[in-house]
């Protein structure tokens, strides 16, 4: 694995401090950060030099979580996007010009996996962006980006009930978002039902963000023919949260079409998620996603 940082291993390491590991790391490429305490979470927070911000574009806010179920290495859930996020870091903070990004590691989004959206770690700092009235960032978040060489953009539902003005923002970010994948890779993304990731939090808050994640590309594209094949499939997949609310109030749950997910989401959350399943060429792809995303400018 000659492709992974050396401190990737000591990172994925049972009992490890990933907030200090990572925090470390960050320095070593000259990149400063701090911790950002917000309801009992230890975010980290990465904000450049002022040169590096241009008050006529949007900033653009890159979220991925560092957090990882206890018993699983997390290898790409999520330390691979942790990584290949601060190596990018190493590079903003030698930027010519300026790109606007500033960056969150998330702690406690794995909480809402089976305590749903508000506990996760990401809705602390959503509800502090709509109280601060910091609405009009671009929000991307990258989870899971360690295997495969596909990128994929989650499809989103948004509330019938939500205001015109954020399903008009949120349909912008999304073509946008669109738009940086073919040039990041052309030919080779994918807009699929992903049934995991922060965005949700902001989502929650009113704040328009997408969520963007890797598969190995037989994986995409079996899943693919599975969600043509089984109307049910997509609404079961991006419906966690009604499942959840079901299974506290005692209904039964049908789980079996968590069978048909990419062999890649099956190992979240097992000791399978481990350096062995990662893959050298998705190291590859997200830099071109993440250089990309810095270039890119938006009003």
């Amino acid at each position: 694995m000659d492709f992974l940082p050396d401190e990737f291993k000591a990172y994925i390491a049972p009992g490890a401090d990933r907030a200090g590991i990572l925090q470390q790391y960050l320095q070593d490429k000259g990149v400063d950060s701090a911790i950002a305490a917000i309801d009992g979470k230890q975010h980290i927070l990465v904000q450049f030099d002022s040169r590096f911000y241009n008050p006529q574009f949007k900033i653009k806010t890159v979220i991925a979580h560092y957090d990882r179920v206890e018993g699983s290495p997390g290898a790409n859930d999520n330390s691979a996007a942790d990584f290949q996020i601060a190596d990018w870091a190493g590079e903003l903070a030698r930027w010519q010009g300026f790109h606007n990004v500033r960056i969150f590691f998330t702690d406690g989004e794995e909480l809402g996996w089976n305590n749903g959206t508000l506990q996760q770690g990401a809705y602390g700092i959503a509800n502090v962006f709509r109280r601060l009235g910091i609405t009009n960032d671009d929000i991307y978040v990258f989870d899971s980006c360690g295997r495969g060489e596909v990128p994929i953009l989650a499809k989103t539902i948004i509330p019938p009930k939500v205001s015109a003005p954020f399903t008009k923002a949120f349909n912008d970010l999304f073509s946008r978002t669109q738009e940086l994948l073919r040039r990041a890779s052309p030919g080779r993304w994918m807009s699929l039902p992903v049934p995991y990731s922060d965005n949700a939090s902001f989502l929650a808050c009113g704040i328009p963000a997408v969520a963007l994640t890797m598969l190995p590309a037989q994986e995409a594209s079996l899943y693919a023919r599975e969600l043509v094949n089984s109307k049910s499939l997509s609404e079961q997949v991006m419906n966690r949260e009604a499942s959840r609310q079901k299974r506290l109030s005692g209904e039964q749950v049908d789980y079996s079409y968590k069978e048909r997910l990419p062999h890649t989401w099956r190992l979240f959350h097992t000791k399978a998620d481990n350096m062995e399943s990662l893959t050298q060429e998705s190291w590859r792809i997200m830099h071109n996603i993440l250089m990309t995303l810095a270039e890119s400018k938006s009003i």
